[in-house]
């Protein structure tokens, strides 16, 4: 047999082997591979890939029967095709599947949510990127200068308050107002959230888009969009959200001259 037949027997063995693996219930082992030692791979790899996204993904895991949340595993691993094999992508990997490949109306509304928001701590966790003050003082006005957004955060508008579900707290349908949060990793290399009220949302998604505005303006500009009739009040309770979150490293100061 020539090298080139034997690699594209090796090749075929490798695909009928991965083939079965990812769907053993439609796809045949490959026939010279003993069921003993088969059985043993096909535990092994859903075992391996199961526990990492029930790690990853702890309150989804938490609040997914085990029949349907096994069944839910075994289609990723069946119907997903992952674009990197490193471990630490692999929550992206399942949060993609969740959100463009499922395909299951008994899913509760607010899965594809509360996996994102858990991906996203994640993703702060993964980010290799050092908190630097370098460009900021910590000590300016946030009203005279320009605020400064720590820049290892999330921004986040979600149909269901994912940060309260849980076992005994599985909303059917959304409530009337979304929720906003943001996620952030602090000096300290801690994750925490907070949830944000409307007008904290709008100012810190003015602020991730601001490059020269003040603080005031901002608020000012928040003020006339809610057509406030006391645009002081505005001013006054956004200075102090904006010092509450530099207190947290969400805000970093302001912009150095």
């Amino acid at each position: 047999m020539s090298v080139s037949a034997e690699s594209k027997k090796f090749r075929d063995i490798q695909y009928a082997f991965t083939r079965h693996i990812r769907d053993p219930e439609h796809q045949p082992a490959p026939a010279d591979v003993e069921e003993r030692r088969m059985d043993i791979y096909r535990g092994l790899l859903y075992r391996n890939v199961e526990g990492f996204i029930a790690q990853s993904f702890p309150v989804l895991r938490k609040v997914t029967p085990d029949d349907r949340w096994h069944s839910m595993l075994r289609d990723y691993f069946k119907r997903h095709i992952a674009h990197t094999p490193l471990f630490p992508k692999m929550p992206q990997e399942f949060l993609h599947y969740l959100e463009q490949e499922r395909a299951d109306n008994d899913d509760p509304a607010f899965l594809p949510e509360l996996a994102h928001y858990e991906w996203v701590e994640l993703a702060l966790i993964y980010d290799n990127r050092e908190l630097s003050m370098q460009h900021c003082n910590t000590n300016g006005d946030l009203l005279a200068g320009v605020p400064v957004l720590n820049p290892i955060t999330f921004l986040l508008e979600y149909k269901f308050p994912v940060h309260r579900i849980s076992p005994h707290y599985q909303p059917d349908v959304p409530p009337e107002q979304p929720t906003y949060l943001v996620v952030y990793r602090d000096r300290n290399d801690n994750v925490g959230f907070i949830e944000l009220n409307p007008v904290a949302a709008r100012l810190l998604e003015l602020v991730r888009k601001n490059r020269n505005i003040s603080g005031r303006v901002l608020l000012e500009s928040i003020a006339d969009e809610l057509q406030h009739p006391n645009p002081a009040v505005v001013i006054s309770g956004g200075l102090d959200i904006m010092k509450d979150l530099q207190r947290k490293d969400i805000l970093l100061g302001v912009k150095a001259p």
